[in-house]
């Protein structure tokens, strides 16, 4: 593979806030297409010129109703086309945005919102105001609500048209008024406070600068990986700094994106939009693998044995070719064959234009990566965290390894420390968490970022191992890296959707297990078992004792004390709403052990 281009230039001279960077944007790139987002059935274009014109007007309403520089300003919503607005008018206003994520419930809510002072929020619908008026006596700050879909009531709750008048209003008194803002703020003022879904205790503050963001997408710039010709779609929660970060890259490197926050459209929009590239949590890539792989199973037949052939096929010429090894001219043949059979009708279920997807906020199966490149299909792993404003590490689409996540951004620096931690520092490092000087001394020591991560860097590729607080060790001394083993059972299994390894002061590891609920519907309904209900079909006999063969190949792949000895399948997918995974897909393994106990006591009991 060549090496990997870096124009530091394009990072050391960038602008050094998101609002300069938004409107040189503009100024750029003018009639280009900017945003595509759905009205009904249909997709709506808007070009950057007609995005700076609205963003202008909703920075003057924001600051026609009293906002100051460095005020808070909140968005409640899915990712939508006016979560980005509003993002960059709060920006332009020269205040800084507080993101929440629609699936938050109410008191928490209050807390974020209180906690960060927040004087003005966006609210997505009727939903999200509820949570508001049920909790407004704990928000004596919050002066107004603005809408996007939900009902205004004439004082309180203002619609988007009405802040855009406002607006209107503010810059035939003022025409001068954001530009004075915009002006006002620096690159060491705060953009951005992400509050992190934790664990555990409360969420904390990421305070994330102007800066920050401006080097993220600078960073992507310099790699030479993305241009004005690319198209992005973007499904990601905008309330994550994974969905974050690709709105600066977007502004540094000027292609449009489609824009539609729905997961369950995500494969029917990549058909529609064709996109060139798309970021995702690995679960996206994991339910997408299961799914075709079962579909295949279910045809039976010719079909089934083509597809598993086409796959062999396909793995070996990827690995002899990423060994830098020739390809025998009759499996070059074999692979054209089944290229045309196979792997292009794969590449279609996703536009057939995709030049990479970006796999970030959690770890992704090397296998599964491996099975998608197979087909056409190349999955850039990363890495970084809210702290680090999203990004910090990416494998390049001319310099990458599966298992890796890649290669440090150009000017941030990564190292291991004697306990095997990683540790990240560079401009992407956030200011601090917010209120909280102690956890900020706690995380950030000296300029660096303790991530919590366990990972090996070769001065090139970092690879993560496991997170430092679920290493766990047995009774009978031995550590156990239990994510490592839960990626291999969900590469295996097409049905898997959670894998949850336990066995800390335990002389056996045991297993909570879910199945994914699309797949488990088609499989009944290829078994004659249609009309049962998720948990029905989970615990019929067959399904029982597949579940037991895929664990008893993961077992052939362990060591001896890491082998599953007990598992148990659950009634029920584990789900942002019931408190067990965050909106970025992570699994809370806390809340999940708390939740279920006394599963895990039988499991060592029987």
């Amino acid at each position: 593979m060549s090496p990997v281009v870096r124009d530091m230039s394009a990072v050391e001279n960038r602008p050094m806030t998101v609002s300069q960077q938004f409107m040189e944007r503009v100024a750029k790139s003018g009639n280009r297409e900017a945003y595509r987002f759905p009205v009904g059935d249909q997709w709506e274009s808007i070009t950057w010129k007609e995005t700076g014109d609205r963003v202008k007007k909703y920075a003057a309403g924001l600051i026609a109703l009293g906002v100051e520089p460095q005020q808070r300003v909140g968005i409640a919503s899915g990712t939508r086309y006016e979560w980005i607005l509003s993002d960059l008018a709060i920006m332009c206003a020269g205040a800084a945005t507080t993101t929440v994520y629609p699936t938050t419930l109410g008191e928490e809510v209050a807390y974020i919102l209180a906690d960060s002072e927040s004087r003005v929020v966006f609210a997505e619908d009727d939903v999200q105001i509820a949570k508001l008026k049920e909790r407004r006596s704990e928000l004596p700050l919050l002066t107004k609500v603005v809408t996007y879909d939900g009902a205004t009531d004439g004082d309180w709750v203002i619609s988007l048209a009405e802040l855009e008048k406002l607006g209107e209003e503010r810059l035939n008194e003022n025409p001068e008024a954001v530009q004075e803002r915009i002006d006002g703020t620096d690159g060491d003022s705060l953009a951005t406070l992400i509050y992190t879904s934790g664990t555990t205790g409360r969420p904390k503050g990421v305070r994330l600068k102007h800066k920050s963001w401006t080097y993220e997408g600078a960073a992507i710039e310099a790699q030479h990986i993305l241009s004005e010709d690319d198209l992005q779609f973007l499904w990601l929660p905008m309330a994550h700094s994974f969905g974050k970060v690709l709105l600066s890259t977007q502004l540094a490197c000027g292609f449009a994106t489609a824009v539609d926050g729905r997961v369950d459209k995500i494969i029917e929009n990549l058909a529609v939009v064709k996109p060139t590239f798309m970021g995702a949590a690995p679960r996206i890539f994991e339910k997408a693998h299961g799914r075709i792989v079962t579909m295949q199973a279910e045809e039976g037949g010719a079909k089934e044995k083509i597809f598993n052939k086409a796959f062999e096929v396909g793995l070996k010429v990827d690995r002899l070719k990423r060994e830098g090894k020739s390809v025998p001219l009759p499996l070059k043949l074999q692979h054209a064959l089944f290229d045309r059979l196979v792997f292009s009708k794969i590449r279609e279920r996703f536009g057939g234009r995709v030049r990479f997807f970006i796999s970030g906020a959690a770890a992704l199966n090397s296998e599964v990566a491996e099975w998608f490149h197979a087909a056409g299909i190349l999955i850039l792993e990363g890495y970084g965290m809210t702290e680090t404003s999203a990004g910090a590490v990416v494998n390049h689409p001319d310099d990458y390894k599966f298992g890796s996540v890649g290669i440090p951004f150009p000017g941030t620096e990564v190292k291991i420390a004697e306990d095997g931690e990683i540790l990240i520092k560079g401009p992407g490092v956030m200011e601090g968490y917010h209120n909280l000087p102690e956890a900020t001394a706690e995380t950030l020591v000296d300029g660096w970022i303790h991530t919590g991560d366990i990972g090996e860097f070769d001065g090139e590729h970092l690879r993560i191992t496991d997170r430092k607080k679920d290493l766990f060790k047995t009774s009978g001394g031995k550590y156990i890296a239990p994510s490592a083993i839960e990626s291999q059972f969900k590469a295996i299994c097409p049905y898997a959707s959670q894998f949850l390894v336990h066995g800390a002061e335990r002389n056996y590891c045991v297993a909570l297990i879910t199945l994914d609920p699309d797949a488990m519907a088609g499989w009944a309904q290829h078994n004659g078992k249609s009309g049962l209900s998720y948990s029905e079909i989970v615990n019929l006999p067959e399904v029982q004792e597949m579940v037991g063969d895929y664990v008893d190949e993961l077992n052939l792949r362990l060591n001896r004390w890491e082998t599953i000895k007990k598992w148990v399948v659950l009634d029920q997918d584990l789900s942002v709403e019931s408190g067990e995974m965050t909106p970025s897909m992570k699994v809370k393994r806390k809340v999940v052990e708390q939740n279920y106990k006394d599963r895990i006591e039988a499991l060592y009991s029987s």
